[in-house]
């Protein structure tokens, strides 16, 4: 009876991807960067509205075949919001409980949405206690505990099939600069990272990966330091991304180079694309774009032309009592302007 649920949960999944079509890739017009383009890989059109979508359908799967999810097996994760939302909703495709485990700040809509899918919040005061209450939580009510944070690199086929780096090289293919010079990713698990790092080492690409890193995350310092001991004491504001521990799926190897990005720039990317494009989006997109566009500049510098793609995570919808709350990024990010200025120039 087992194998046939199991069996009966993974066809629910494929045929959920089925239904669902590719997504996006947008092009940017840079005036002021000639022979150089800017792609956005828009991960925010998937069902549950956010690039976490991919890693959540993974995480099911590999819960399945390992015999780790069964029927009625209630599902944990540690979260700060859009993999939750994205685990809630493969939950109630499946009819499995699901709990997620978050700080109490998380953002509104998030929560909201989380709920909607019929999944339940467990709040703790800090992201540095998501990890024991979740493994405390899967013991108690005998369920799975997905983490994220060490499954996200093993759980995705990063030599294919259709995984996100494989769907931007053949979206890329008919393009003036079909191989990217950059790839620009930020790391939440680094789990997309890991997958874009080996697939364009499998395939030979000459592309380089450059993963941003937002303040109060360590991602940055473990890079350059290689030590797995690193923690920061306090949790990253640009949700999604960034973390106060070296996460086990973040490979640092697979990494061509760095950027340390203000969250003030975050923010105000995250606004100016909002002018650019006519909808808003989160503060990792803000993050992602800000260090684009560094990499564009020394480019443009170099006498360089190519093409540059980085990843619209999720929608700006989300954040609307925060990253779009002027009181709010007064209150906890600071004044934007310098770096506003910066990008009005480009627009």
């Amino acid at each position: 009876m087992q194998n046939a649920w199991v069996n009966h949960a993974i066809k629910e999944i494929d045929a959920d991807f089925q239904r669902s079509a590719d997504t996006h890739l947008i092009r940017l017009a840079l005036n002021d960067f000639p022979g150089i383009s800017l792609y956005l890989k828009d991960e925010s059109t998937h069902p549950s509205g956010s690039l976490k979508h991919r890693l959540a359908r993974s995480l099911f799967l590999y819960g399945l075949c390992n015999g780790w999810i069964r029927e009625n097996t209630p599902i944990i994760e540690a979260s700060s919001g859009s993999t939750a939302i994205s685990e809630a909703y493969f939950a109630r495709l499946l009819g499995l409980p699901f709990i997620a485990v978050m700080p109490a700040c998380t953002a509104p809509r998030k929560i909201q949405q989380i709920e909607f899918y019929g999944g339940r919040c467990h709040f703790v005061e800090n992201s540095g206690q998501i990890y024991a209450a979740s493994e405390q939580l899967a013991r108690e009510l005998n369920g799975h505990y997905m983490d994220q944070f060490t499954y996200a690199e093993r759980a995705t086929d990063w030599r294919g099939n259709n995984n996100i780096a494989d769907s931007i090289f053949r979206q890329m293919s008919r393009e003036p600069h079909p191989v990217p010079r950059y790839l620009v990713m930020s790391a939440g698990t680094g789990g997309t990272s890991a997958t874009l790092g080996r697939y364009i080492r499998y395939q030979g690409h000459d592309t380089e990966l450059v993963v941003v890193d937002p303040e109060n995350s360590v991602f940055y310092d473990y890079y350059q330091q290689r030590d797995a001991s690193v923690t920061a004491q306090c949790s990253s504001r640009i949700e999604g991304i960034g973390r106060p521990r070296a996460e086990p799926s973040f490979i640092p190897s697979v990494i061509d180079s760095m950027m340390q990005v203000p969250d003030a720039a975050s923010v105000a990317t995250l606004h100016w694309l909002e002018k650019v494009l006519g909808r808003k989006v989160g503060g990792s997109t803000g993050t992602n774009v800000w260090g684009a566009l560094q990499l564009a500049k020394q480019m443009r510098g170099k006498g360089e032309t190519g093409s540059i793609v980085t990843l619209l995570c999720d929608s700006g919808e989300r954040y609307l009592n925060t990253y779009f709350d002027e009181n709010w990024v007064a209150k906890n990010i600071g004044d934007i302007s310098v770096y506003a200025q910066q990008l009005e120039c480009l627009s």
